[in-house]
């Protein structure tokens, strides 16, 4: 369950006469509290950080592990990176460019 439909069940119930009008501030406060905390536990840093943690992977890796690495730092599957990059390298040219130099520059796991 995600954050809007906890709040939204809440309301309901506030609604409903379930809750008092001090309940259900206090609960939205508790729902939104733990919220916050998760994404501070997430790590939800700034690009350099995500940049800096980016690796080529190793179980994941046709040719030299980049896609793979990618789908791990982004959350994107390793197929649609490989699509991306090959979609690049035949229309634009660089993608085989752009490629090489992540398999040059970005560490092995």
């Amino acid at each position: 369950m995600n954050l809007s439909d906890e709040i939204k069940r809440l309301h309901e119930l506030h609604q409903a006469g379930a809750l008092t009008d001090a309940e259900f501030e206090q609960a939205k406060a508790r729902v939104l509290s733990a919220a916050s905390t998760v994404n501070l536990k997430k790590g939800n840093g700034t690009l350099s950080d995500e940049l800096s943690a980016l690796r080529r992977s190793r179980a994941d890796r046709w040719i030299g592990g980049v896609c793979g690495g990618l789908a791990l730092a982004s959350g994107v599957d390793s197929w649609v990176w490989r699509l991306v990059f090959a979609l690049f390298t035949f229309t634009f040219g660089f993608g085989a460019v752009v490629y090489l130099l992540l398999w040059i520059f970005v560490p092995e796991e």
